[in-house]
């Protein structure tokens, strides 16, 4: 959920404190946007889907629900271009017995097998491109004739403050923390249905739908600072604070968070895209 503009930006974030903060939140992350993997695995299942390629794929939760759900017959791949993260799936993979595979890279210039994939998923993993018509076209070289894409990215900033609600608290206490941007990678780059239409169209896929989506999620009141100081814009400025600091700031952006606490819940929803799309039974260069 970083704000960062170039792939070599990018990648020193997933593979140093990003990413290792992701880890250390896995199971708080994994358990809030459960809702979005259920849909995504629902959605594979329901297209009988065997060889899915789940992008972004982060520390694997989604990649290991869908593996588990196909079945022994199907070979589900994540891949994510933060070590750490990578590490962390493929322990979970082992540790939950389901053989679900991994790879560290970045999915928009991987050398895929052409047409080695039916299906293609992420959950919030595809925002982070540095050249999205590239990585889509890559993509969709990876995807059979007639496969088809599932994919959840979050819609505008202005529908999702709970997103922003860290930052925007802790603003006049840690000057400096970056603006969150539609027009550059990161966790709003989808914000505008034209715009990722308009990719999608360029990079060779069809049949394209894209539907809002609204989704309750919710964490335990007792992980909010966990997620907070691991996670986000806020995160990275917290990284420079002294102890001090970090714990008056972190205070006053929890009191932010009252109008989202429901008993020893936080609750908001989540204003996202659901995407549909196919790659055309006649391949396009």
């Amino acid at each position: 959920m970083e704000t960062v503009q170039t792939v070599t930006d990018q990648k020193k974030l997933w593979n140093g404190s990003g990413g290792r903060g992701w880890v250390e939140v896995q199971e708080v992350v994994d358990t809030m946007f459960r809702p979005f993997e259920e849909l995504l695995v629902k959605e594979a299942a329901a297209r009988g889907a065997q060889r899915v390629l789940d992008i972004g794929c982060g520390t694997g939760g989604t990649t290991v629900g869908l593996q588990r759900a196909l079945g022994h017959g199907a070979g589900c791949v994540g891949i994510d271009v933060s070590g750490p993260m990578i590490e962390g799936a493929r322990k979970r993979a082992e540790r939950e017995g389901v053989a679900a595979q991994f790879v560290q890279a970045d999915a928009q210039s991987y050398g895929f097998e052409t047409g080695s994939f039916d299906m293609l998923v992420s959950r919030f993993g595809v925002m982070f491109f540095d050249d999205f018509v590239e990585a889509f076209a890559n993509l969709r070289r990876a995807t059979k004739p007639g496969g088809e894409m599932r994919f959840i990215a979050w819609r505008s900033p202005a529908e999702n403050p709970f997103m922003t609600t860290a930052e925007r608290a802790a603003a006049p206490l840690l000057p400096g923390i970056p603006p969150r941007r539609t027009d550059a990678p990161g966790q709003f780059a989808f914000s505008y249905r034209e715009r990722v239409q308009g990719i999608l169209e360029e990079s060779g896929w069809e049949e394209i739908a894209i539907e809002p989506l609204d989704v309750v999620c919710t964490l335990a009141v007792s992980d909010l600072d966990l997620y907070l100081g691991k996670i986000g814009p806020l995160s990275m400025a917290l990284q420079e604070a002294d102890e001090a600091t970090r714990a008056h700031v972190l205070g006053v952006v929890r009191e932010a968070f009252a109008p989202y606490i429901d008993g020893e819940q936080v609750r908001y929803t989540a204003a996202c895209w659901l995407l549909r799309a196919r790659v055309p039974q006649t391949p396009t260069v």
